[in-house]
């Protein structure tokens, strides 16, 4: 069994298991941290973008002015950092360490591991199945699609690629170099490589058995981190393996965490622990709070830079509580985003997917959330874009949610060019994947307060120690981030998982083996072969019977067959030889234990008449005078020594297997 890590962030997996002949990829998630490297899009003409400084390597060779003429063009500097001048790139999962067309299935987890599904379905001749629950694959069209449209809204008239190429790529800053892999660098899929991806994913239910081949079976379990999110079993007849990304065990609106079925694994795969530690998710919501109303009480904005998905329904559910709460229920709370009105549609149509409390509501009839409340009476106003009816609606002080929260595209980076001159804004940001100073950089000097409140309701490490401790697999296997303390808080030891027998450690690039033997694998015996069987009982309670048949192997299923009967020659037809010497009828198996007096008989029967018997330690030994041999019985074999004689060898085995029992 061997793991592919082609992701470099543990939570954004991406791993290929193969195992008895199957190549499963657990996620395809899409690493967006790249597009920090990239100057923002924004929807109308940036001054200040427009004036940044050019930057050219101190030490390019100054004879090749097409290369410093490019680079000009390509790389721009703000406030002590380097930007590359050109439509934002995405991070693709490695795809050096196998061939991608040989995957025979994706499992996915959540709408967040789906994002780089077209760049496998439709780039490398990729011809699996892919499975996902229903609530995954819409909201994972929603990421992709806002994701196309705010990169195709704003289109450059200029791709910077000089800038990556090898000999120019090492000149470049740390900070714009470090982590950064040119060759995996894409631009972004369009709305048919969308279409035509998701075409080929096939939904599925919490706890629905699918057969992989015949060779596994794999089940999706409520992870209970976002709607739909799941964790997966997978397992043979005689090996089981779990794979845990993405999960909570706080009560939010998804259904709850199903650990039952992960218990004693063989193999527990783990990704997706929480990226804020230190952060409890209930205190940053009140610290959200906190800082909302201050700003808005001094006659200031709020940007929430969010994804269309997810967290942001709980915030509207929180802000909804604190703005009756605090008085302020006349604020404008805008939603902004080419999918808010499918998102909060959608989030209410999967009544199914969400927790107990939830699902109750549907019956009364009422909406399982509170912004269809809030969205019917104008109190949360949604729409597409900037444009259009925004503007008439438009009123300060108020509070923004929109994309995209790494601030490189969509309507968030409008409302940093317009408020973030202003003291009196605020910019909060909640996703715990976006590093916000790195968000922030382009914007800088900024004189609107920023705010870092990350809402994470993934696996602390404390409760990943607890469910490695509860589930007990025999073997762990986890990013290597995971066994040392964050690089920003290296004195914290409790902020690291544990395992007995130690964790096995990945990272992008590498390949595992894990340690798993197969030992056994299951067979069926048609009725007619059972039928046929003759047990025989060695002791009490314990019956044997020996088995002879044809294997036949067809889809990684294994069935033993009764040997077909050999054709009766006729009257004066010479039978046909049989070729296959596997059909010969098969010799009994012999057991049990000689008894020396029977076979002493035996041998006088057979003409062997001076029989000289001697015990010994370990059994008897029989000489035979008048041929000169010697027999040794003991516990487990015997041993004939005749000097050669081998017709005389052949009639005392001959005269030994009587006295044995067969099957």
């Amino acid at each position: 069994m061997k793991l592919y890590c082609l992701s470099g962030h543990p939570n954004l997996p991406c791993l290929v298991l193969k195992f008895k002949s199957v190549t499963v990829m657990l996620d395809c998630s899409l690493d967006l941290t790249t597009t920090f490297s990239f100057l923002p899009l924004p929807l109308v003409h940036s001054a200040r973008l427009a004036k940044l400084p050019s930057w050219v390597p101190k030490d390019a060779d100054a004879s090749d002015q097409d290369t410093l003429k490019t680079l000009k063009k390509e790389l721009k500097e703000c406030a002590g950092r380097v930007f590359v001048d050109s439509p934002p790139e995405v991070g693709i999962p490695e795809g050096g360490l196998l061939d991608l067309s040989t995957v025979d299935v994706i499992l996915v987890s959540s709408f967040q591991c789906i994002l780089a599904l077209p760049y496998i379905t439709e780039y490398t001749g990729f011809n699996g199945m892919i499975y996902a629950t229903e609530p995954t694959a819409q909201m994972g069209r929603q990421l992709m699609e806002e994701l196309v449209h705010h990169t195709e809204r704003v289109p450059k008239t200029r791709t910077a690629s000089k800038w990556k190429e090898p000999g120019v790529f090492k000149t470049l800053p740390a900070q714009l170099r470090d982590g950064l892999n040119p060759a995996a660098l894409r631009d972004c899929y369009g709305l048919h490589d969308i279409n035509s991806s998701l075409s080929k994913v096939q939904l599925v239910g919490y706890a629905q058995k699918l057969d992989v081949f015949g060779a596994l079976q794999i089940m999706p379990l409520s992870s209970g981190y976002c709607i739909g999110s799941c964790n997966w079993l997978i397992q043979s007849h005689y090996e089981k393996i779990s794979y845990i990304s993405s999960s909570s065990v706080l009560t939010t609106h998804p259904q709850p965490m199903d650990q039952g079925p992960l218990q004693n694994t063989d193999v527990l795969i783990l990704a997706g622990l929480t990226q804020s530690p230190t952060a409890n998710p209930d205190s940053m919501l009140s610290e959200f709070c906190s800082h909302l109303a201050v700003t808005v009480k001094n006659g200031g904005s709020v940007l929430v830079p969010c994804y269309p998905s997810g967290v942001v329904y709980d915030l509207f559910e929180c802000l909804a509580v604190f703005l009756d709460s605090s008085g302020l229920m006349q604020l404008p709370v805008y939603f902004v985003s080419p999918m808010a009105d499918s998102s909060l549609a959608y989030s209410n149509i999967f009544a199914e997917w969400l927790c107990q409390s939830k699902q109750s509501k549907v019956y009364l009839p009422e909406a399982p959330f509170v912004h269809e409340e809030l969205k019917t009476i104008s109190r949360l106003k949604v729409f597409p874009s900037v444009h259009g009816d925004f503007s008439s609606e438009f009123k300060t002080p108020c509070v923004v949610f929109a994309g995209h929260p790494s601030l490189r595209f969509g309507d968030g980076v409008h409302f940093m060019e317009m408020w973030g001159q202003s003291k009196a804004n605020t910019v909060i940001f909640v996703e715990p994947d976006i590093p916000y100073l790195e968000a922030l950089a382009p914007f800088q000097p900024l004189a609107m307060k920023a705010v870092h409140c990350p809402i994470d309701t993934r696996l602390s490490f404390q409760q990943a120690n607890k469910i490695i401790s509860d589930l007990k697999p025999l073997h762990v296997v986890l990013p290597e981030n995971y066994i040392t303390p964050p690089p920003s808080l290296p004195q914290r030891s409790d902020l690291v998982l544990e395992a007995d027998p130690p964790p096995t450690t990945y990272q992008r690039g590498e390949v595992l083996s894990l340690p798993i033997k197969r030992m056994y694998e299951k067979i069926e015996i048609t009725p007619e072969l059972a039928s046929a069987l003759v047990p025989s009982e060695i002791r009490q309670g314990v019956a044997v019977a020996s088995v002879t048949g044809i294997l036949e192997a067809k889809d990684n299923n294994y069935v033993l067959q009764s040997v077909p009967k050999q054709p009766t020659a006729g009257p004066g037809q010479k039978r046909k030889r049989e070729d296959n010497a596997d059909f010969a009828p098969p010799k009994p198996h012999v057991w049990g234990a000689v008894q020396v007096e029977q076979f002493v008989q035996d041998l006088e029967k057979n003409g062997v008449t001076d029989v000289k018997v001697e015990d010994t330690p370990s059994g008897h030994i029989i000489h035979l005078q008048s041929e000169d041999t010697l027999i040794q019985i003991e516990d487990g074999s015997t041993h004939i020594f005749c000097e050669g004689n081998e017709d005389l060898r052949i009639k005392l085995r001959n005269i030994l297997l009587k006295c044995l029992s067969k099957f």
